[in-house]
Formats: C-alpha cells, structure tokens, sequence
C-alpha cells in the first residue's frame, strides 16, 4: 500500500503560480486564519531567536534576520496577494465578503511584525555590520523607516490606537473602492431611438449592443438597437467623444462624476474618516501631517519642493489650456451650436475631437482598424527585442487563469535563451466583476529559494479596453495602445530585475516618486516611427497604416496638451492639499477646499453635481495618498531618458540598441537597489532635466 502526501490548498500554496480557479470564496474563510495563525506562531519563534543573540552579545548575519523574515512576510504576500487580485479581477460579493472578513486579521499580523521591537533592534544591529554591500544597506534603511513609520516606536494606548486605526482605514479603503465599483455598475442608459445615437462609430454602436444582448438577453444590433450605455469607461468616454446628442451627454457626465456620493452609497464621509485618521496617524508617528509621512520615502524632499514643481507646470499650462478652450468655443461657433454660448464640461471631449479632425484631419475611431490587439502585441514585443534584447512568446495553456480573455507568456533572454520571466496579460473590460482602470502587480518577484535556486519574476498586467465583438478582435484606440504600453513599462522593471534580493528586485524599494519612469517611458515609443508603423497593420487588409495618417497622430500630439498637464495638477495639488492643510477643525470640507484649488487648475468651473473625490480611488483607496504627484515628478525623468534615444537619432539601430541596453542595465535592471536619481545619472550620465518634458509636452511657448 503506497500513501501520498496531501497538497496544501490552493490558497496556501505560497509557491509557484496560484491555481486561480480552486482559490474560492470558502477557502479564503476557511485557510486565511491558518495561515495567520501558523505565520505568527513563526513569527514568535524568530523573535526567540534573535532576542537570545542579542542576549549573548552575537552580531546577527543578514541570513539569520533578513531571509527568515522575507520567507515569512512572502507567505502571506503570496495568498494574500492572490485574494486581493482576484477581488479586483473577479469581484462577486461573495469574494468580497471573503476579502473583507479576513483583512483585518491580516492587517493585526502586519501591524504585529512591523511593531517587533525584537526585530527592529535586530535590523539596526545588522545595519552596524561593516560587510554588507550597498543593496543590503539601502534594503535595511527601507526596512527600519517602514517599521517607524508603522508604529514600532510607539507604546502603550498610543500604539493601541495606532493599530487600530490602521484596521479601520483599510477596511474603509475597501469600503471606498467597493462603492465606486457598485456605483459604476448601477447607472446604465437604454437607448432605443437611432436619433440617440446618433453621431457614434459603428465600433461602439456595436459594443453598446453587445452590452444590451448580454445584459437583457436581447437581439440587440448596432444598426437596430437597442443599446445600452454604462458608465464604464470603454463606453463611456467614446460616448462622450462623439454623441452629437448634447442632452445625452450631459446625462451620462453627470451620473460619471457623482458615483458613490448619492444618500445610499456615499463616499463623503468616508473620505473625511480617511483624512482625519492618516492626519492622526501622522502625528503619533511625529509628523505634522499625512503628506509628510508619505514623503519620507520618496524622492522629492519636500511638500514645498512638491508644491514648486506643481506650480511650475501650473503656470505654463494653465493660459494654454485657456486658449485651447477658446479654440473650441469658437469651433462649436463656427458649427452654429448652442453650447458655444454655454460651454460645459461635457461639451469639451465632443468639440475636440471635431476639432482635432479640423485641424489634422486626424479621426481617432477611424484608426481602431489598424490597431488590433494581436498585431500591437506583436509590436510591443518586437520593441522590447529591439531595446532589450529579450524574446516573448506566448505560453497560452502553460498556466492556470482566472478567466478565458487571460494569456500567458514567457520571457527568455535574447543572447542566452534562458528564461528570465513571464507576464499574465488581463485585457478586456469587464463591467461587474473588473474593477476599472489598468495596472501592474506582481505575481512572483525575482528570488533565490532556501535551496538557492532562482525564482523567476512574473507580472499580471491589467487592463480595461475595449473588448472583442462577435468575430471581430478588439481594435484599440490609440490610448489603449499607449496604456498599454505604459503598464508593461511597469511590467519590465518587474520582470528585468537582476537584482536577487526581493526586498529591491523589480519595483520594490524604488521611491514612489520615481515607480513611473519605466511607464512614462514606454508611452513614448507610440510616437516612434519604426515602432508604430511596425504594428500598425489592419486587422482585415494587413495594410500599413498610411504615413499620412502617423504625420497626423505626431502633429497632435500635444494637442489639448494644456488641458491633459492641468488636469493632472489639479489631481496631485488636490491630493497634496488635502493630506497636509485639510483637518476636521479647518472650517472647510475636503471638496471645498478641492473647489478652491480648482479656481486656478481647471478653466470651466466644476458643475454642482461634481463629487470627482467620491472616486478619486487612486488617493483614498490605492497607494497614491498624497503622492499623485508622482505622474509628474516621473514623467520628468521619463521625457530626458526618452530624449538620450532622440539625441542618438531614432533611425540610428546600432545606437538605438546600445542605448536600450544601457536602459535595461540601468534602469530596468537596479530596481530598488540603487537610489533612482544614482540609477538615472548611471543611465544619462547626468542629473535629470525638465527641457525634454516640457517639449514634449508643447508648453515651451514660441
């Protein structure tokens, strides 16, 4: 009689990749306590360990305190990290009551490991050792000020509080997030007359149709109807780009910027809770406020330094996006319509794009048909062999999914062959289940195991474009070709690391400030001649898209440029204002003091019924509190590694791949190892420049 060993379940796995679809709401009540239980009772045993060393006198090696203590905070980024990621790819309400019912136990065991005393002491002894090399120095450096900035130092009912306001702000950035997604999924529009929908591409007629057919059974069809608008963003923001129906507009604008603030599913107190408990939190750990505590690891110095660049790009955007206002207001005359006397914010997509097909005869939904996922995939890839030196290719069917739209690739070296990574790549929207938006987390970071063999990297990679209808592939906007390529950006640094230590391999211990480099940067290659007219292929003809039509796409490049760098600042100095001027006593509310900040950042005023902050996610249920600014401050350093390929010439190949690998040697490759203005000055041989940022932009003036 042979016996066999019992797998773990899928959810305490802790190796390898997930097996998505045995991870059930059930297992997540069931082993989410287990494993906390069985990581504390570790935790307790390495602090054992460590208080008897330091008893005796002996100085602690890095294997002795750093590797025991990534194996055990790895555990539960494993299976935590899988929940979390189906929650947000996968929502069901019973996944979510899962999710919720175990994230304040999980949050008890961080805020229980980041406040050892134990093992604070022994970090700082460690960081005494004279023989660790520059990685294990700044890894230590990170450790200790992120056990700071979790409590360590406080004692008593002071960290007693701390803790549990902790508890409480994750479960409202839940809370915050959950809404938003409900909000979303609540408001849709039934259009049943062709007039409605009127002025609409026959792609979104289609997409629009489909909607209707899945949510009502229908024989809905894009010339027949009926079509269903939603508020998700596939629909809606081309809804808003060419409905010709100004009522209708109107409508689904005001429904998109009041989410989550209604009576039943406000967000408004929320957002106050959030900011008065980061506000309190701040000044038990000795800060005057939360944007100071968030700047303690990040690259800029300052709120002052912070406020200074946002008001640099304020200044130089704000009467270009004025005029750009003008020039639309004057279209809308010239057509003879009714809003040119009334302008209103969801008259402005509608009247640029008319205007952008005026002025470069340039018709973003006319070039859906050259950009089908498959072939910008394939230019994507070709870029990164390009630049990089690395092949992909697809591995559909090597890995388990979470959803028949996943893929699966694999990265090998380009010189070697060896595998050096992979990546999931979530494409499509998905109303109801998909939270909005697109973004890169990580799946597996670079590692070496107990046995000292290497763990390869991979990526997911999210996104919400439009989807596939009937047998056509889905045929992206321009956009969705360039958040495409900034969310592998993110996934490049992830998976290029050569850095072994996880604690700084990939993006981890990058300032957060600085994450957005490798993003920023890859948008950038939409523009490239080579690059794009590589990929640019229509989806039935194969033909190139025509030179015409790329002299187009770079001639507008910048247009309404002033308006996109503004938007951008009101965001970030909104952001930056409410964690460091905004307390309950200050006589304002969180929007009215966004309100006041919009009288110098945006040009049509916010309608009454904006309530942009009830889903501003980014801030109250991400990670970019009071570091929004960090699309900016990146994208400085962006635009100047960008123009080290201009300045060899882009049609130079030689030049182009050495530079790229110097690119990946550097940037891609240091991760958190390095402070990134050192990993920069190594890449461009220089400190970085705004020059190159703000030409790209179109804000340098005449």
């Amino acid at each position: 009689m042979t016996s066999t060993l019992k797998s773990p379940p899928a959810l305490l796995a802790g190796e390898g990749l997930p097996r998505f679809e045995a991870i059930t709401p059930d297992q997540v009540v069931e082993h989410m306590p287990e494993l906390l239980q069985r990581l504390g009772a570790e935790l307790d045993g390495l602090e054992t360990v460590l208080a008897a060393a330091a008893g005796e006198g002996r100085q602690l090696s890095w294997s002795e305190v750093m590797d025991p203590l990534h194996r055990l905070g790895e555990r539960l980024r494993w299976s935590w990290g899988v929940v979390s990621h189906l929650n947000g790819v996968c929502n069901t309400p019973a996944l979510r009551e899962a999710h919720a019912s175990q994230q304040s136990a999980v949050v008890a065991f961080g805020n229980r490991a980041g406040q050892s005393r134990v093992l604070f002491e022994a970090l700082r002894s460690l960081q005494a050792r004279e023989d660790l090399d520059a990685t294990q120095e700044r890894i230590l450096s990170a450790e200790i000020r992120e056990m700071e900035l979790r409590g360590v130092g406080l004692d008593g009912p002071a960290q007693e509080a701390f803790n549990a306001a902790s508890q409480e702000l994750a479960e409202l950035a839940t809370g915050f997030g959950n809404r938003v997604l409900d909000a979303t999924n609540a408001w849709s529009l039934k259009l049943t007359d062709p007039a409605e929908v009127d002025g609409l591409p026959e792609s979104l007629r289609e997409q629009l149709a489909q909607a209707a057919r899945q949510e009502e059974d229908s024989e809905a069809t894009a010339e027949a109807g009926p079509w269903l608008l939603g508020l998700d963003f596939p629909r809606f923001g081309p809804f808003l780009k060419y409905s010709r129906r100004r009522d209708l507009r109107e409508r689904a604008y005001k429904a998109h910027v009041s989410r989550a603030s209604g009576e039943s599913d406000s967000n408004w107190p929320t957002i106050e809770r959030i900011l008065t408990l980061r506000r309190e939190q701040a000044q038990r750990l000795g800060y005057a406020n939360w944007a100071e505590v968030s700047l303690a690891s990040k690259m800029a110095g300052s709120v002052d330094e912070v406020e200074a660049l946002l008001e640099d790009l304020r200044a130089a955007a704000y009467p270009v996006a004025e005029k750009e206002l003008a020039v639309l207001r004057a279209c809308a005359e010239r057509e003879g319509a009714q809003e040119a006397a009334d302008f209103r914010p969801w008259d402005v997509s509608f009247w640029a794009e008319v205007r952008r097909r005026q002025a470069f005869e340039l018709d973003s939904e006319a070039l859906r048909p050259w950009f089908p996922l498959p072939r910008v995939l394939n230019g994507l890839f070709g870029l990164c062999d390009r630049l990089f030196g690395i092949h992909i290719r697809p591995a559909d069917g090597e890995a388990p999914v979470w959803h028949p739209d996943v893929r699966f690739f694999r990265v090998n070296d380009g010189a070697s062959g060896e595998p050096i990574a992979a990546l999931y790549l979530d494409p499509y929207s998905r109303p109801g289940s998909k939270r909005g938006g697109a973004w890169m987390d990580e799946c597996l970071t670079r590692s070496l195991d107990e046995d000292g063999r290497p763990v390869l990297p991979v990526a997911y990679l999210v996104c919400n474009q439009s989807p596939p209808v009937g047998n056509t592939p889905s045929l992206m906007t321009f956009e969705e070709v360039e958040t495409l390529f900034h969310e592998f950006g993110h996934g490049l640094q992830h998976m290029l690391t050569t850095v072994d230590r996880p604690q700084a391999a990939g993006i981890n211990n990058v300032e957060w400030d600085a994450v957005e480099l490798p993003s920023q940067f890859m948008e950038n290659w939409c523009y490239d001649h080579a690059t794009l007219m590589g990929m640019a292929r229509h989806w039935q003809s194969g033909e190139p898209l025509p030179e015409a039509e790329f002299a187009k796409l770079q001639a507008a490049r910048t247009f309404m440029g002033g308006a996109a760098t503004l938007r951008q600042v009101h965001f970030a100095l909104t952001d930056l204002r409410l964690h460091s001027q905004w307390s309950p006593e200050c006589g304002r509310t969180p929007e009215q003091l966004r309100r006041e900040i919009a009288a110098t950042t945006t040009v049509l005023e916010p309608i009454e019924e904006d309530a942009f902050l009830c889903s501003f996610g980014h801030i109250f249920a991400g990670g970019y509190s009071a570091g929004y600014y960090s699309y900016k401050w990146a994208e400085v350093l962006s635009a100047d590694a960008f123009s080290a390929f201009e300045e060899v010439g882009l049609e130079n190949e030689n030049a182009i791949r050495a530079t790229g690998r110097r690119f990946r040697d550097t940037v891609l490759s240091l991760g958190g190892s390095r402070h990134p203005g050192e990993v920069f000055e190594t890449f461009r041989g220089r400190p970085p420049s705004p020059e190159a940022l703000i030409r790209h932009t179109g804000l340098a003036g005449d």
